[in-house]
């Protein structure tokens, strides 16, 4: 039975030791600090910045206003013209020392993920080593993929919280490495102290990287508008995601958009129910708050009692809890499917939700309760959700056409191909999907009609790493595609005249194989 926090992962005992690693990046009252023409300062006003594992106070966000944003950019511009003229060895080995240095704090890092994010533990070393052996793969392969390319300038990041090693450090290290310079927002809802850290490493190993904080709104001239910034990449809603590329397609930037979409997992003509629930437990990893989570399941009539026999055993068994706790005070966190959501406000909405449908006569066929032992005595469990699962959600429901991130499904039952297949294109487009189906043939004529970038057969698809391509179809995704040469190719400049695969206002090209 868990009991406590140990005392290697208390907040105040990490705190310290991120202060003594890179002292630099806090003023003598402790505060975090922005890190702007290669110099940390421009503490901001502060705002206070919350667990959401117990609602913790870990520290204040600074939030700087317009102006020092675009002072900040104007700088982190100047810096890729000297960066740009750095032989390609000299980038390879500065990156690779950066590398060197987030291994070192591997441990480190993925505990304060787990307090400013809520990932449990396990998951959250994962989600280190992907990031150092992501940036690893690209710098052994860097030679081929540039040749003949050159650098853009100054590209700007502004990606969601869920990832930010995997998704957004990985992608500034490639950024650099290639010979721009890098300028990233900090997600407001979570990243500070692992942001922090991460880029005073780098800016350590002479890395042309800034990291600044503030509101979407005032930063956006910054961030977004602003004529030094030579290519955007930016990550998260749907709804700011438009907003953004109306603004630059008339603009010569380049970007790459990836906004949400609701991914599906269509059930037709199926019999592998064992492996099906295996899909479906890891499929909760993390409470569902991931751009590749499948929130919403197709299932043909006559299977959905034989879906359900499967299903509901699985979501029954989740284990959700306090991410850190243990057996004893130097004990492992325990191995948790899910800990908390990024906030309480999100408990609140997903709530909402789906009382809106059940109230417009969706059936609530599981509802989870959280279990008290895995929580300390009167903690607050408010960014804690329990899965839920609805079936039959009416179309004039938000839980219908929008992605819930986080874990509630929406079950739909279906009579044929064509309502299949329209059901699991609910959202004009996503990121994934998947077909579990015995019959190839059928498979491949149902993906042929997916508005899904990628397309599973009996096993779900996923961002993946290295040489994998990823973007999205619809309204899922735009700009250029990513991953691999694809991602070299979007923060690079070839020949003139080349025409880029993505997803654009004009034209949409996609990749061979994906």
């Amino acid at each position: 039975m868990v009991s406590a926090v140990p005392a290697y992962a208390e907040w105040s005992n990490l705190e310290r030791r991120i202060r003594a690693l890179v002292p630099e990046a806090f003023d003598p009252a402790g505060r975090v600090l922005n890190l702007i023409a290669g110099e940390w300062g421009h503490p901001g006003k502060g705002k206070p910045y919350l667990s959401p594992v117990d609602g913790t106070v870990l520290g204040r966000l600074p939030m700087i206003d317009a102006d020092t944003a675009r002072i900040a950019a104007s700088a982190a511009a100047a810096e890729s013209r000297t960066w740009a003229n750095q032989d390609l060895d000299a980038r390879k080995e500065r990156v690779s020392q950066c590398l060197s240095l987030l291994r070192e704090q591997r441990e480190l890092l993925a505990l304060i993920l787990a307090w400013e994010i809520g990932k449990p533990v396990p998951q959250a070393r994962v989600s280190v080593d992907r990031c150092i052996t992501g940036v690893e793969w690209y710098v052994s392969q860097i030679e081929p993929m540039v040749e003949g390319r050159r650098p853009l300038g100054l590209i700007s990041n502004i990606a969601s919280w869920n990832y930010p090693l995997s998704v957004l450090v990985h992608a500034v290290l490639v950024q650099v490495l290639v010979g721009n310079s890098a300028i990233a927002k900090t997600p407001t809802d979570g990243g500070l102290f692992s942001l922090t850290l991460c880029m005073a490493l780098a800016r350590r190993c002479g890395l042309p990287v800034s990291l600044i904080s503030g509101s979407g709104g005032q930063l956006s001239d910054a961030l977004v508008r602003n004529p030094e910034i030579a290519c955007l990449s930016f990550v998260g809603g749907k709804a700011n995601g438009r907003d953004i590329a109306a603004s630059l397609y008339d603009r010569n930037k380049r970007y790459m958009l990836e906004m949400e979409g609701v991914n599906a997992y269509g059930i037709w003509h199926f019999s592998d129910w064992e492996g099906l629930a295996k899909q479906l437990k890891k499929g909760f990893e993390y409470g569902k708050q991931r751009c590749t989570a499948y929130p919403r399941f197709v299932v043909e009539r006559s299977l959905m009692p034989r879906f359900l026999e499967t299903y509901l055993p699985v979501v029954s068994a989740l284990k959700v809890g306090h991410p850190l706790l243990a057996e004893s005070l130097e004990g492992e966190p325990p191995a948790l499917d899910f800990g908390p959501l990024i906030n309480s406000q999100k408990v609140e909405e997903l709530h909402g939700h789906m009382s809106e449908a059940e109230g417009r006569g969706a059936v609530p066929l599981f509802a989870g309760r959280l279990d008290s032992e895995r929580f300390l005595p009167d903690q607050d469990v408010s960014a804690y959700l329990a899965p839920h699962a609805l079936l039959h959600v009416p179309r004039n429901c938000k839980l219908y056409h929008g992605e819930p991130f986080g874990p509630v499904d929406t079950l739909v039952v279906v009579d044929s191909e064509e309502e299949l297949v329209a059901e699991m294109n609910v959202s004009n487009g996503s990121l994934v999907a998947s077909i579990a189906c015995d019959e190839p043939d059928t498979y491949r004529r149902v993906a042929s009609e997916l508005r899904a970038f990628k397309v599973g057969h009996n096993a779900p698809r996923s961002r993946g790493d290295r040489e994998e391509v990823f973007g999205g179809i619809g309204g899922s995704w735009k700009g250029c595609f990513v991953g691999g040469r694809y991602l070299v190719q979007a923060v690079t400049e070839g020949e003139p005249g080349e025409r880029l695969h993505g997803n654009f206002h004009d034209y949409t090209q996609l990749p061979d194989t994906r």
